[in-house]
């Protein structure tokens, strides 16, 4: 009897683990033919030249650089790109991230070179973001002065002004939710540059690019290099340095789509394995400091979360299944200094829209 109940649970879990095999296949299957839109913008362009350090053309570079990186990634069926400019004409920055936004992309790499007074070089690339460092502050200034070539510009940008500082770091992080795919993309890119070319590795970082804050889905700004640096600008503008580059970048952002292909089935398969768990929590710091979870750290809030999120950690309080609850939890945490603080909602652990989460429950 108890031989007959034991061959019976084993074709029982036979049965399980064969049904689960065929979905999962099924998922895979499913999102192995999704298109992935992969929007690059080339930096500046027409009658913004970009730098010029050492007589070099910032907009010339970075456009010759983005065709190649189209081109490549136009080699994989999976992949669909478009491009903010293919030629060299003046794109307002604005309508950079129009565009992506309207194509409904998964990714937007805007393109560019560096200059500095100095004999600075290497490459980095940038998220969405600012921390208060002087230099990441010049750079984005700098990008964002473009804004005054165009037309109606006060009227776009409601009043921002890109030689100031105080306009800069007032900008909210609209892109916060992104956040996470963008430093996951930055860093694929930026290790390519890194250790594959060896480059001098300027890192991730954050800052407040209005290209990036004017886009919704995971976005990155890269630094080839320093056009005033005479070596890394005669790499630069060469055909073999803006091949070598271009090879990098695109080989980094069809990593982060087989990653993400991945990440959707293993996600679409835990969504239908596991009961939904929704959970709400206060974003109230992010940053590359390590910081201990103590009252004292956080003016006061008790039970903070640390998180790490590549080379950065995120601070959350107030974890919750209440959106009610995590509302009073963003006004303690704003009432207390921290008025940027923001809700995220999880389901299974894994980040959605705050709306999305509204809808399931």
């Amino acid at each position: 009897m108890r031989s007959q109940q034991k061959h019976k649970n084993i074709i029982k879990r036979k049965i399980i683990f064969l049904l689960f095999f065929i979905f999962v296949c099924n998922s895979a299957s499913i999102y192995a033919q999704k298109e992935y839109v992969v929007v690059l913008d080339a930096g500046h362009g027409g009658k913004d030249p970009g730098n010029l350090g050492n007589g070099y053309k910032e907009k010339n570079i970075a456009l010759k650089v983005a065709l190649i990186v189209g081109e490549k990634l136009k080699k994989h069926k999976d992949v669909k790109v478009l491009f903010t400019r293919k030629k060299d004409v003046f794109i307002d920055l604005w309508k950079r991230g129009d565009i992506a936004n309207h194509a409904k992309a998964d990714l937007f790499v805007s393109i560019h070179c560096d200059s500095h007074t100095s004999n600075a070089y290497g490459a980095g690339t940038f998220v969405l973001g600012l921390r208060g460092n002087k230099k990441n502050l010049e750079i984005a200034k700098r990008e964002n002065a473009v804004i005054l070539l165009e037309d109606n510009f006060r009227d776009k940008y409601k009043g921002f002004d890109p030689n100031s500082a105080e306009s800069v770091i007032g900008l909210s992080l609209l892109q916060e939710e992104n956040l996470d795919k963008s430093l996951a993309i930055a860093s694929l890119i930026q290790n390519n540059f890194a250790f594959k070319l060896k480059r001098n590795d300027r890192k991730v970082k954050q800052d407040n690019f209005q290209v990036l804050r004017e886009t919704i889905m995971p976005s990155v700004l890269v630094e080839l290099g320093f056009l005033t640096n005479k070596n890394e600008g005669r790499f630069l503008n060469s055909k073999s340095g803006q091949a070598k580059m271009a090879h990098e970048i695109s080989d980094a952002i069809y990593g982060y789509i087989k990653n993400l292909k991945l990440n959707t089935v293993i996600a679409e398969v835990t969504t239908k394995s596991v009961v939904n768990e929704i959970e709400f929590k206060v974003q109230v710091a992010s940053g590359r400091n390590k910081i201990a979870t103590k009252s004292y750290n956080f003016k006061g809030l008790q039970n903070i979360e640390r998180v790490p999120v590549g080379s950065y950690y995120k601070y959350y309080y107030g974890n919750t299944s209440s959106f009610s609850s995590a509302v009073s939890a963003r006004k303690r945490a704003q009432s207390k200094g921290y008025k940027t603080a923001f809700i995220v909602a999880l389901k299974n652990g894994k980040k959605i829209s705050v709306q999305e989460a509204l809808k399931m429950q």
